[in-house]
């Protein structure tokens, strides 16, 4: 199976959510929640993801993460993570009982393709206070991709992770997970990366966008989000309507997308200090807002190739 007849698949099986003019949407992917360990790249940027979610569940957005949500390549189970992000997944489930949480696999969390997988490790959590099981994610479902549409306009948003362009990040995940707990995670804790990764190999980086750009030109420049890559992507009008959110392990920062009042963001949530010494978490956008009336099916110059 090609690539373009994966994320074909995908887009065809999707979750349909419609959305409207007064619709408001944040878009994280590859957020590697881990166990806290030296090899948990989440830890570093934990406080602003944490202080980013809880401003957007206050503001009523509606919480999609594209993929890569938890590190389940290097860890083995969920209950680790949740112990080490316990506060994380509380503010997660409050968007879900909400019903403002939808939720992607990638490539490191594909177990989570399987319900009852799901369902048997993130219903609930074991609480050492009480000695009990509480409820954590009732009733909750993964997807592959999930789709956008407008209420009035039809105006379609395809979001999925995008390792369906990463041949062996999808079909041989399996294997690159062994290779990554048995090789790298040891590795990564001297300061060795993963160079399998297309977030830290440019040249696999490079191949999985232009397969999914390829897949987007086939569906009349049908606007498509993905993480996967790790390196956010913000077209203008007359290009491919390819976008990718980034990831929630930069550096020091955290970037998404945002969808408010018809016009779509690339934001960024960092930690600065103010002239007194004093830390804070601020937003900062990096591109747009631009009206997604802007960007047409079909309407793109072929020198943006």
């Amino acid at each position: 199976m090609s690539s373009q007849t994966r994320l074909t698949r995908a887009y065809k099986q999707a979750l349909k959510i419609p959305f409207d003019h007064n619709s408001k949407i944040v878009l994280f992917s590859d957020c590697h929640r881990g166990d806290n360990s030296f090899a948990d790249d989440f830890a570093n940027n934990r406080n602003i993801y944490f202080h980013a979610l809880k401003q957007y569940y206050k503001e009523g957005f509606t919480y999609c993460e594209l993929g890569d949500g938890d590190e389940l390549w290097e860890n083995s189970n969920f209950e680790s993570i949740f112990a080490a992000h316990k506060n994380v997944y509380m503010i997660m489930k409050a968007f879900h009982e909400d019903n403002r949480l939808h939720l992607i696999w990638g490539n490191h969390d594909m177990v989570y393709r399987k319900e009852k997988y799901v369902q048997k490790h993130l219903s609930t959590y074991f609480d050492p206070k009480t000695g009990t099981e509480k409820p954590l994610f009732t009733d909750l479902k993964y997807h592959e991709g999930i789709v956008l549409k407008h209420a009035e306009t039809a105006q379609e948003l395809f979001l999925t992770h995008g390792h369906q362009a990463d041949w062996w990040n999808y079909i041989f995940w399996k294997w690159s997970r062994f290779m990554v707990r048995a090789l790298w995670k040891p590795l990564q804790v001297l300061g060795i990366a993963d160079p399998t990764s297309p977030a830290k190999n440019y040249k696999s980086l490079i191949k999985v966008e232009r397969r999914i750009k390829k897949w987007i030109i086939a569906n009349d420049n049908l606007i498509t989000v993905v993480g996967h890559t790790h390196r956010p992507r913000f077209p203008n009008p007359d290009e491919i309507s390819f976008f990718n959110d980034g990831s929630c392990v930069h550096p020091r920062s955290i970037t998404g997308i945002e969808i408010e009042n018809n016009a779509i963001s690339l934001i960024k949530w960092y930690t600065a200090t103010t002239d007194d010494g004093i830390l804070k978490i601020e937003r900062e956008v990096l591109e747009g807002p631009r009206d997604l009336s802007e960007y047409q099916k079909g309407s793109f110059r072929s020198d943006k190739l």
